[in-house]
């Protein structure tokens, strides 16, 4: 059975992202007094009681705004929102009393002729009950006083949601049970190597984050791999505020592609609302599988872009820079000035695999993919141990290690202790190895086994030699 999908609706600052919050868990959708804020359709998952639901969040409907173009695209959202929809939460503010909105909204919701709750928000006590009588005069009859930043009144909501959109939960299976008298192992020592190698399997939907400064394209190249409209266009900065989740299929290959707001210089952000979206934005890197840092190519990179890269790499997430708008840089001129321009600012990783795109007209988009997958495929590569240390002998053949504070360091064997990102730790009779030697051993391991587009940590422990 298909898992229902609830609409959340209603004017600006009514309290919809909060509601949204509330019944999905956490905070996944930026919440701020100032209107507009969500802009783009953003979808969870929640239940009551087991019964699955599947929650979308939506902008502030205002028939002024939507003459802007902003204000329409938030419009279209919301519309595209409740035409999904197999019900529709419609939120008032109970303090703020009826409005011509509220009321506007309630005819086009009856028109439907789907399920329409009216939660009436911001009734956290009892003794402002009184305030939800105003609002029978919307014609909806499934009223129900709530109060989401406390959770009051929620239950009873959901429980009509779920019987009446027929979500039920799913029946729980008895394990059979099977009799075995072989000894059962320690749990240290249980199937270690198996759990290692469910840990490192490819995930059944790979979570891609677009980040990178403000119109650089991240918008534009989620909508054209999801071949509609979810995260809103348009030349102002800072039109996406909330991170956009969308699973996304193609080729038998799952996808959660995140759409994120522009991060520019902190010097440069100076109101609450972006700087709280930036630092939602920055969280996604630490989620994701892997990064794709979307660059306005006709601009060229910048330090901005550096220092997100960096932040990437110390994250040790897989990454993909992707040149975008490329079909504006014509020229052998200007693309070898875009070359060089990159190699220059990311030195530092030349590990990280580059696509050229345009996500306007679709040129290297489909390829972007692969490489993703790629990327995604490196970064959680594992090395058989005996196959690590064959390859180790003829490196410290090739080239010993220096010494540290005029002794020898012998390198005992190295092992690959995980992966995401691969991360190597070199068992020797001192901790002492230097940072040279360290990107050495690391340029050899890709120069051998890949690991392109994933960063590589290496670590040094001491074995100390236990004699009588």
């Amino acid at each position: 059975m298909t898992t229902p999908l609830i609409a959340i609706v209603g004017r600006p600052n009514v309290g919809k992202s909060t509601l949204f919050n509330r019944l999905v868990g956490g905070r996944p959708a930026l919440v701020h007094d100032t209107p507009h804020l969500t802009r783009d359709r953003r979808y969870g998952d929640a239940e009551y009681f087991g019964a699955p639901l599947r929650v979308v969040d939506t902008g502030g409907l205002d028939p002024d705004a939507a003459t802007e173009v902003i204000g329409a695209g938030i419009h279209r959202q919301a519309m595209q929102a409740i035409d999904e929809a197999n019900a529709i939460v419609l939120v008032v503010d109970g303090r703020a009393g009826v409005s011509a909105i509220d009321q506007e909204l309630a005819v086009q919701l009856r028109a439907t002729g789907k399920p329409v709750f009216l939660a009436i928000n911001k009734i956290d006590h009892p003794t402002v009950d009184h305030l939800i009588h105003d609002f029978h005069e919307l014609g909806l009859s499934s009223i129900y006083p709530v109060s989401a930043s406390h959770g009051r009144g929620i239950d009873a909501m959901l429980e009509a949601i779920t019987e009446a959109t027929g979500s039920v939960r799913p029946p729980e299976e008895e394990a059979p049970y099977v009799y075995s008298d072989a000894p059962v192992p320690a749990p240290d020592e249980a199937f270690e190597e198996e759990e290692e190698d469910d840990r490192n399997a490819a995930p059944e939907k790979l979570r891609v984050a677009f980040v990178g400064r403000p119109n650089a394209g991240k918008s534009s190249l989620t909508n054209r791999l999801l071949g509609e409209e979810r995260s809103l266009v348009h030349h102002e900065a800072g039109t996406t505020t909330d991170p956009v989740d969308a699973e996304f299929s193609i080729g038998g290959k799952n996808y959660i592609l995140v759409d994120t707001a522009g991060i520019r210089r902190k010097a440069r952000i100076d109101e609450d609302v972006e700087r709280i979206a930036v630092s939602m934005a920055i969280g996604q890197i630490e989620r994701a599988d892997v990064v794709v840092l979307v660059i306005d190519a006709d601009l060229g990179p910048s330090e901005q872009d550096a220092r997100l890269a960096g932040r990437i790499e110390e994250a040790g997430r897989a990454l993909v820079i992707a040149l975008n708008k490329s079909d504006l840089v014509t020229g052998d001129a200007k693309k070898a000035k875009l070359r060089d321009l990159s190699e220059e600012t990311f030195h530092f990783l030349t590990w990280a695999p580059t696509a050229m795109i345009s996500a306007q007209r679709g040129d290297g988009v489909d390829r972007l993919l692969d490489v993703v997958e790629r990327a995604a495929a490196e970064h959680r590569k594992r090395i058989p141990t005996a196959q690590l240390n064959r390859f180790f002998a003829e490196v410290i053949q090739e080239m010993p290690p220096p010494l540290h504070k005029g002794k020898a360091i012998r390198i005992n064997y190295i092992t690959q202790a995980k992966s995401k990102p691969p991360t190597f730790v070199l068992w020797a009779n001192a901790e002492g190895l230097s940072a040279s030697y360290k990107r050495f051993i690391s340029n050899r391991l890709r120069e051998t086994y890949g690991f392109r587009g994933t960063p590589l940590r290496i670590f040094v422990k001491e074995k100390v030699d236990r004699h009588d």
